[in-house]
């Protein structure tokens, strides 16, 4: 009875805190202060922006979310605030995520290239909004996939693209994962965790619904995400960005996730299909991390050809370093854009 009348207490107070903030994002202070929440037409349908930043002669940071349909909107500012006062920094919901998951997405619309379309559009948009030459790209996991393909395909816009927990080349990851995860099971399981991991059945996780039970489990053993899903739920209830109607639509495009793009996303092998890049490029990685196994981001990286590339392991942290240890991620991001800004400066 007593967790019943828990339970309901933490969801009337939940909808209290939506239904008193609305969809809006607080003020930020600063010498010439940018804080928007803005519906724009991209790719033929609207998708909702937020830009935030304390000083709009700061450089453009374009953050592409992880899932697909995992938008970070809601808890960006409890992790990575810091970052506003280096950059004018933008959160996009992409098509099919969290308040672009509207009645106006169709899921058949969901492919790679269009996401690369969709992506530059809005960066010619954010160019010309705050007169840059050029914007920084970050893409996080999935964001990483279409990210990097967006920075080959338009190299000319971007100063530099910053990897978080690249996807590489998943069927070989995912052989990487299972032998990680076999040995955590051995060692440290549980008799239910034995008995899934069983079921799981060896690799490749080439079918969807077989990967989302491989990526649940290496969760558990922390080998994914770094935060549990409880602790951000709470973190993102307070979040003004988002209204009750917002939050059902990230849970269905959570759900969804890839949709019919899972066959083609699951097959991309980056040793073939980027094998250089134009730009400038960090890969940042969790140590632990074994949805991207950092290993497999090493080796790519070492193969790669680009102007300048860098691999950042963060000890510590697995699939999302940047909620592990904001502070080191933020500061390392914070080091990126110097070092790209003293070298065109001549310094």
């Amino acid at each position: 009875m007593l967790r019943l009348i828990l339970y309901f207490t933490f969801v009337i107070f939940a909808l209290h805190l939506i239904v008193a903030c609305g969809a809006k994002t607080p003020d930020v202070e600063g010498p010439d202060p940018v804080a928007e929440l803005l519906s724009l037409e991209i790719g033929g349908m609207d998708q909702w922006i937020l830009i935030r930043g304390e000083d709009q002669s700061n450089p453009v940071l374009l953050w592409l979310h992880g899932g697909p349909g995992s938008a970070q909107m809601p808890v960006h500012r409890a992790f990575n605030k810091e970052l506003e006062r280096e950059f004018i920094v933008v959160h996009w919901d992409q098509r099919g995520a969290g308040k672009s998951n509207h009645n106006e997405f169709r899921v058949e619309t969901m492919t790679l290239d269009r996401f690369v379309e969709d992506a530059h559009e809005l960066t010619i948009y954010l160019k010309e909004r705050f007169n840059k030459e050029k914007i920084f790209l970050l893409g996080h996991s999935w964001g990483t996939q279409f990210g990097i393909l967006t920075v080959e395909r338009f190299p000319e816009d971007y100063h530099a693209f910053i990897s978080v927990g690249q996807v590489v080349h998943p069927e070989r990851a995912n052989f990487i994962s299972y032998e990680w995860l076999k040995n955590e099971v051995e060692q440290n399981g549980s008799r239910r965790q034995k008995r899934e991991f069983s079921e799981l059945g060896e690799p490749s996780f080439l079918e969807r619904r077989r990967y989302v039970s491989l990526a649940e489990m290496l969760d558990q053993f922390g080998g994914g995400m770094d935060v549990g899903m409880g602790r951000l739920a709470w973190i993102s209830l307070g979040a003004c960005e988002y209204t009750l109607g917002d939050y059902m639509k990230w849970l269905r495009g959570a759900s969804r996730g890839s949709g019919p793009m899972w066959e083609e996303s699951s097959r991309m092998n980056l040793f073939d299909r980027v094998p250089k890049l134009e730009v400038p490029a960090w890969f940042i990685v969790g140590r632990n991390d074994f949805n991207t196994p950092a290993v497999l981001v090493s080796e790519y990286v070492e193969k790669m050809n680009a102007p300048h590339k860098e691999l950042i392991v963060m000890e510590g942290a697995a699939h999302t370093p940047f909620l592990k240890n904001p502070d080191g991620f933020n500061a390392e991001v914070i080091r990126i854009k110097k070092s790209i800004v003293q070298k065109k400066e001549g310094l």
